[in-house]
């Protein structure tokens, strides 16, 4: 007898997350795999942390060089963020 519906398993993370609340943690997650396919491995590599605190995503980068990037192109990566996991799930992006 087959269940009226299956879950996939990000169906299922996503339903864990809202019970027990860490659903910024996932979303920070996310923004993170996406880094690491956007950028290429050596600037992946300085990215320290990701977190996201009451819909501020803060990115912690250890070198100043790619820092300063981000910083000069923050509203792109913010836009680009909002794009790919939805404007309502982001305020502001702070490098670090």
């Amino acid at each position: 007898m087959k269940k009226k519906r299956e879950y996939q398993s990000s169906e299922l993370v996503k339903s864990f997350a809202k019970i027990y609340g860490f659903e910024d943690k996932l979303m920070a997650i996310q923004v993170k795999n996406f880094l690491e396919d956007y950028l290429d491995n050596a600037l992946f590599k300085e990215i320290e942390s990701v977190n996201l605190k009451e819909k501020i995503l803060e990115i912690k980068i250890k070198s100043a060089l790619l820092r300063n990037d981000f910083r000069m192109k923050k509203s792109f990566f913010l836009k680009k963020f909002q794009d790919e996991f939805g404007a309502e799930n982001f305020n502001d992006l702070y490098i670090l």
